[in-house]
């Protein structure tokens, strides 16, 4: 049942819809002018208006503006005799929810009523009997071999239910995850059986050739942009896309395969060197950082980059930028025009990764993102109030063309796994890399032979491990303490299709 304040000069006329409505258990309040609405709606409470647009004295525009002062997310539907452009645009302007154009018919008030009371409700039970029926297709594909292209669809399909689904019920938000949990559990085993054959296969996309196949045969005949949001999953693209969409037209759209270790040291310095790890340090050795050593690991991704353009024969004007907080950003954007004479200009943001990270070490991010939606909520909070999204403007002004990518995603952990090693083991919590490890088997993949996976070795008996699906790496010293600390936080490194099934996007200005 709703509470409607209905405003019209021929109120009286409109006697039949005002039954029906009731008819419907709804309650009316009918007033005859603009004056009145205002003055009853400062006196009662109310879930939707209706407004005649054009009324003696007060008009409904400005009944409107005056009711929007007091309740400014209120349902407002301008009823009018007039179809003129002008008056459509003042009254969508001022925040109309809805208009209807008289003569109007109950059945025409009813479902606008429903259409902004219920559409919530109706989204929600329409999305979880939909859901319900794509669940056995779902499950139908967990239960079969898939190669990495299968994946990424299902990868899709998840996502997209992911976000459906926020709205729903918790017992359907947990049949979805129950879901989910189960196919990172299979992909967690595809990958441990066929990660070394993906590496050899020259059609997949991997962090190592996607500049190579996707962004440099563009370069030769045009200028881009390349952004690359570190940490950026899947679902935080999808939910700050409809925001860029008002910007630009995404040209293409797909997900690429990131390396393993899924980190920056690793993942990125792949993207720009176009080589894999070990790659790097046999052709670049003092570019390449050991895992012991405390120097910072992406120092020289200007110079990786730069050597893959010229390895490809892409002799380019170009520039390299890393946003690493607020007053950088703001650098950059105050000097965009100057960028606007090179060919490339490649700029890592690394609010991401630093939401990540935050939410793990400080309470109160923690509770702000405090599950995946909080989390994909800030992260498109964040982006709207960016440096980032108004350099973005910019592009789009100047007609700018822009390939948007990452380097790894991020898994919600849950459970933890112990570990022992040498006192100098790295402190990633979703790979290890030293000699001596032991481990749980059944919840790692197994590196032995790290050559054999192009990843470089510490020593001569160092090995890798990865972290399956969502757990994470714990020392048996004070194990049930940082095992409480860190459950429930966003890690990366290991295996997982957040981490390793990525976004990247073509995108042109409108």
């Amino acid at each position: 049942m709703a509470r409607i304040l209905w405003a019209d000069d021929e109120i009286d006329s409109l006697k039949p819809h005002i039954i029906f409505l009731e008819k419907k258990n709804h309650e009316v309040f009918a007033v005859n002018s603009g004056n009145e609405a205002v003055q009853e709606f400062k006196e009662n409470s109310f879930d939707i208006v209706f407004l005649d647009e054009n009324m003696p004295g007060m008009s409904g525009l400005k009944a409107l503006e005056e009711i929007k002062t007091i309740h400014p997310t209120i349902p407002i539907i301008m009823i009018t005799k007039s179809e003129e452009e002008m008056i459509m645009e003042e009254a969508i302007g001022k925040q109309i929810s809805d208009y209807l154009i008289k003569p109007v018919n109950p059945n025409q008030i009813l479902m606008a009523i429903k259409k902004q009371l219920d559409s919530k409700r109706l989204i929600s039970e329409t999305n979880t009997v939909s859901y319900q029926q794509n669940f056995r297709e779902i499950s139908n594909d967990l239960n079969r071999s898939m190669d990495l292209t299968e994946w990424i669809e299902l990868f899709k399909k998840l996502n997209y239910w992911e976000l459906q689904l926020e709205t729903s019920d918790e017992n359907m938000s947990e049949i979805f995850n129950m879901q989910k949990e189960e196919a990172n559990q299979l992909f967690s085993k595809y990958i441990d059986r066929n990660y070394l054959d993906l590496l050899e296969e020259k059609e997949i996309i991997l962090s190592n050739n996607l500049l190579e196949k996707k962004l440099f045969p563009k370069l030769k005949e045009e200028n881009y942009f390349l952004l690359v949001i570190d940490n950026l999953r899947l679902d935080q693209w999808l939910i700050i896309k409809p925001v860029i969409e008002e910007l630009f037209t995404v040209n293409e759209e797909d997900v690429y395969c990131s390396i393993l270790p899924t980190t920056t040291q690793y993942s990125r310095n792949s993207l720009f060197a176009g080589l894999m790890p070990l790659e790097i340090k046999k052709r670049f050795g003092q570019k390449w950082v050991d895992e012991e050593s405390d120097e910072g690991k992406n120092l020289h991704e200007e110079f990786l980059l730069n050597e893959n353009l010229r390895r490809n024969s892409l002799n380019l004007k170009s520039s390299y930028h890393k946003i690493t907080n607020l007053n950088k950003g703001k650098k950059l954007l105050n000097e965009f025009n100057n960028l606007l004479q090179n060919n490339l200009n490649t700029i890592v943001y690394n609010f991401v990764d630093t939401l990540s990270h935050a939410r793990t070490d400080m309470e109160v991010i923690k509770e702000l993102a405090e599950d995946e939606s909080a989390y994909r909520s800030l992260t498109l909070s964040w982006f709207k109030h960016s440096p980032l999204y108004e350099m973005m403007k910019k592009m789009s002004e100047k007609s700018c063309k822009v390939f948007l990518t990452t380097d790894h995603g991020t898994i919600r952990v849950k459970n933890a796994s112990k570990i022992m090693g040498p006192k100098q083991i790295n402190s990633n919590m979703r790979y290890k890399v030293s000699k001596n490890l032991t481990y749980n088997k059944k919840e790692v993949m197994e590196a032995l032979n790290p050559e054999e996976f192009l990843l470089p070795k510490n020593s001569l008996s160092s090995s890798y491990v990865f972290a399956k699906e969502n757990n994470f790496f714990v020392y048996p010293n004070n194990y049930h303490r940082f095992a409480n600390l860190y459950n429930d936080t966003f890690q990366h490194g290991g295996i997982s299709l957040e981490e390793m099934l990525i976004p990247f996007v073509f995108l042109n200005s409108k």
